[in-house]
């Protein structure tokens, strides 16, 4: 499968297994000098499992490059959808009852 990004003429595949995506309700980020560390996570609250699914390791300037475009993306979407939610995942002891915030 290809997509073509707009306006650059630069031919962006993509495989099948990749294209359908990894479903993530939790991220945690970490960052360095020289890079930043972003880690996708399935968080499981009924069992209060948590598995890494993903993990992007990119430059401080590439990130700041996605913050700006999430937020452009995001406002788009509130002004079509209305104002998102705030999520909180409280993750607890795994030998306590879990708790999860939508």
């Amino acid at each position: 499968m290809e997509q073509q990004k707009e306006g650059t003429g630069v031919k962006i595949e993509i495989d099948d297994q990749t294209s359908n995506g990894i479903y993530s309700n939790l991220a945690m980020i970490r960052h360095s000098e020289n890079e930043f560390i972003i880690d996708f996570i399935f968080f499981q609250p009924q069992d209060g499992k948590a598995k890494v699914r993903s993990r992007i390791i990119t430059s401080p300037a590439h990130a700041k490059k996605i913050m700006e475009a999430l937020k452009a993306n995001i406002s788009k979407y509130e002004e079509k959808f209305g104002t998102i939610k705030d999520v909180s995942v409280k993750l607890q002891n795994p030998n306590q009852k879990q708790e999860y915030y939508n």
